[in-house]
């Protein structure tokens, strides 16, 4: 059940990822970038005027999951590595003698 839940975790994470990229890469630029390229100006856009304002908020909510995913999967990874050594290797290497 532990490793369903791991790796579950880690393809959000990676959807995650792919979200964050999409929304960085469709934001308008000075030079008008990608967001440009799919048509239609601010007043065609689904949020109307506001949609800078919209996607760069939604851009730092995303950021923030990323960066708490990216911690919580660091020290999960973590804990499976090192139990999973324990289970190897019970005795340590200074207890044995000979």
């Amino acid at each position: 059940m532990g490793t369903f839940l791991y790796f579950t975790a880690i393809t959000l994470f990676i959807l995650v990822c792919i979200v964050l990229c999409f929304v960085i890469l469709i934001q308008e630029s000075k030079s008008s970038g990608l967001g440009s390229s799919f048509g239609g100006a601010a007043s065609d856009s689904l949020f109307g005027t506001s949609t800078a304002d919209v996607l760069k908020s939604f851009t730092a909510w995303l950021s923030f999951v990323f960066l708490c995913s990216c911690v919580v999967l660091s020290l999960w990874t973590n804990s499976i590595g090192r139990s999973q050594h324990a289970e190897i290797n019970p005795f340590p290497v200074e207890t044995l003698e000979g």
